[in-house]
C-alpha cells in the first residue's frame, strides 16, 4: 500500500484539471495517430510506384486510422530521399507533397472538387449522426469508431479518385503547412489552380448542409415519447371494441 502514495502524488501532479488542455491533449493525439498512419499508407504507395500499396490500401488505412484515432481521443522514412534523389516535388512522375496533402485529378476543375467535398462531408456527417443517435437503429455501444471507419472507406472508394477525399480541414490544412516549410515551397498552395482552400472550407459547408438535412429529414421526425402511450391507447380502444358483441355494439 505504501508504494502508491508515491504513484497517486505523481498522478495528481501530472492530471491537467482544465478541462479545455484535456481536450486537446487528446485531439492532438488524435489526430496525429490520424495523419500519422493515413500518410504512412500512401507514402508507402507513392515511394514504391504502388508496388507496396495501391488507392485500395490507403483507403482502407485512412479508414483504419480514423476509427483507431476516435478510440484513442475519444515520418517519413529514407525512402522518401532515396525516390526523390533530394528535389521534393509537387508535380509530376516523382511528385511526393501528395503523400501529405491532397491534391486534385487534372480532369477536376475547382467547381466540380467543392461539389466532391461538401458532398463527400455531408454524407460523412448523416452517417454519422445516424450511427450515434440513439434513437435512431443506431450500433452497439463502443462500436461507433467500427462504424465511422466503414463510412469512411465507403466513401473514399466511391469519391477518393477525385482529390483524396479529405473530409477535414485538419486533415490537409496543417500537413500542407508543413510541406511548405520543409522544402515543397509555395507551390504547394498554387497547384491545381490553388486548389489548397477548398479541403479547408467545403467540408465546414458539407457538415453544416450535412447536419441540416439529418435533422430536418430524420432527427425531427423521432416519435416523441407521448406518441407511443397515444398509439397503446389506440389499440386499448380498438381491441376493447372488437371484444364487444355486436349486439351491445348496435345496441349503443
Amino acid at each position: 500500500m505504501a508504494h502508491r502514495q508515491p504513484l497517486a502524488k505523481v498522478k495528481g501532479w501530472l492530471r491537467i484539471r482544465n478541462h479545455l488542455a484535456r481536450q486537446c491533449l487528446a485531439e492532438f493525439l488524435g489526430v496525429f495517430v490520424l495523419l500519422f498512419l493515413t500518410q504512412g499508407a500512401v507514402a508507402q504507395a507513392v515511394t514504391s510506384g504502388e508496388n507496396k500499396g495501391n488507392f485500395f490500401t490507403m483507403f482502407l488505412a485512412g479508414s483504419l486510422a480514423v476509427m483507431v484515432a476516435i478510440y484513442v481521443s475519444g515520418n517519413v522514412s529514407d525512402a522518401l530521399q532515396n525516390y526523390t534523389g533530394g528535389n521534393l516535388t509537387v508535380t509530376g512522375p516523382r511528385e511526393t507533397a501528395s503523400i501529405f496533402a491532397t491534391y486534385p485529378a487534372p480532369y477536376l476543375s475547382l467547381n466540380n472538387g467543392f461539389l466532391d467535398q461538401v458532398l463527400g462531408t455531408g454524407i460523412l456527417i448523416v452517417g454519422t449522426l445516424a450511427i450515434v443517435d440513439t434513437r435512431n437503429k443506431g450500433v452497439p455501444a463502443g462500436l461507433e469508431p467500427v462504424a465511422v471507419g466503414l463510412l469512411i472507406l465507403a466513401i473514399g472508394l466511391s469519391l477518393g479518385v477525385n482529390c483524396g477525399y479529405p473530409l477535414n480541414p485538419a486533415r490537409d490544412l496543417g500537413p500542407r503547412l508543413f510541406t511548405y516549410v520543409a522544402g515543397w515551397g509555395p507551390e504547394v498552395f498554387r497547384a491545381g489552380n490553388g486548389w489548397w482552400w477548398v479541403p479547408v472550407v467545403a467540408p465546414l459547408v458539407g457538415a453544416t448542409l450535412g447536419t441540416a438535412t439529418y435533422q430536418l429529414l430524420v432527427a425531427l421526425h423521432h416519435p416523441e415519447e407521448s406518441e407511443p402511450a397515444q398509439d397503446l391507447e389506440f389499440a386499448l380502444h380498438k381491441a376493447s371494441v372488437l371484444e364487444t358483441p355486436a349486439s351491445v355494439r348496435l345496441s349503443q
